[in-house]
């Protein structure tokens, strides 16, 4: 297998050492997005108005209704102004961690008809499954085929990253050749906190006894440690065989009804 293999995986000529080109920086000028991924990239937008379009509520009143109703209508908020929507931007917490309370609304759908009884398995991106450098190359772990191919028979998994969506999206779509992902999750589904982006796993609506995250980093779920496979980070060491290694234990957590059991007992070398 080791960097041959890499190199048929990917298709990859030989001047290129083993690495796959980053598909947002090949062949782009400096600020420009290559034309192949435009489409991919949608700018939110927040529904509010043009400035000069927004008309003064106290212009639209009568004069008859007098003093009162014009301070009124200064302190109250019709019940009809809509709320900005949400930017995009990842959610702040307070610093014991709550998200502020808002209407829930779950970052995954329901599972599909073949996945309700699998758990849910969140998986990382970079120095997890590949390695990235900056507008040069990207590079695949070692076994990550037969770990995503074997993953996706015993689990629903769901690719979570803090990566923007323009990068990630294009690497999952030549990385996952299975269908493996059934959800993709990038930086704006984390939430910001002290510093870092945190994959907060109760936001996917799915049971936190039948959740998993496979993670390089801790600070992806501090918000919920015992539901974590940590997993050392990768970046260029072609005999790296983790995945290969995690795929029995793997096999051990899909057969049982709660993580728990197993993720809270005395791990080997703790």
């Amino acid at each position: 297998r080791g960097v041959k293999a890499v190199r048929r995986a990917w298709s990859v000529s030989p001047s290129t050492k083993g690495a796959w080109p980053d598909p947002l920086t090949q062949g782009i000028a400096p600020g420009h997005l290559h034309p192949t991924l435009q489409a991919r990239v949608h700018t939110p937008t927040l529904g509010l108005p043009a400035a000069g379009d927004q008309k003064s509520a106290a212009s639209q009143k009568p004069r008859s209704r007098g003093i009162l109703h014009s301070l009124f209508c200064c302190v109250c908020r019709d019940d009809g102004d809509a709320l900005p929507a949400h930017s995009g931007a990842p959610l702040l917490v307070e610093e014991n961690g709550a998200v502020p309370k808002t209407p829930v609304q779950y970052l995954l759908p329901e599972a599909k008809a073949q996945d309700v009884d699998k758990i849910c398995v969140v998986i990382d991106l970079d120095e997890t499954l590949v390695h990235s450098s900056f507008k040069v190359y990207v590079l695949k772990r070692p076994h990550v085929d037969e770990f995503l191919q074997r993953m996706g028979e015993l689990f629903e998994c769901v690719l979570f990253t803090a990566s923007l969506a323009k990068y990630a999206d294009p690497v999952a779509d030549l990385l996952d050749k299975w269908g493996a992902f059934r959800a993709r999750l990038f930086r704006e589904s984390c939430v910001f906190h002290r510093g870092n982006y945190v994959k907060d796993l109760s936001r996917l609506g799915r049971d936190l006894r039948r959740v998993l995250i496979l993670d390089n980093s801790p600070a992806s779920y501090v918000f919920h440690p015992d539901n974590a496979v940590p997993v050392a980070s990768w970046f260029d060491n072609m005999s790296d065989t983790e995945l290969h290694d995690l795929l029995p234990f793997f096999e051990q957590l899909s057969r049982v009804d709660d993580v728990y059991s197993v993720l809270r007992q005395p791990r080997p070398g703790s």
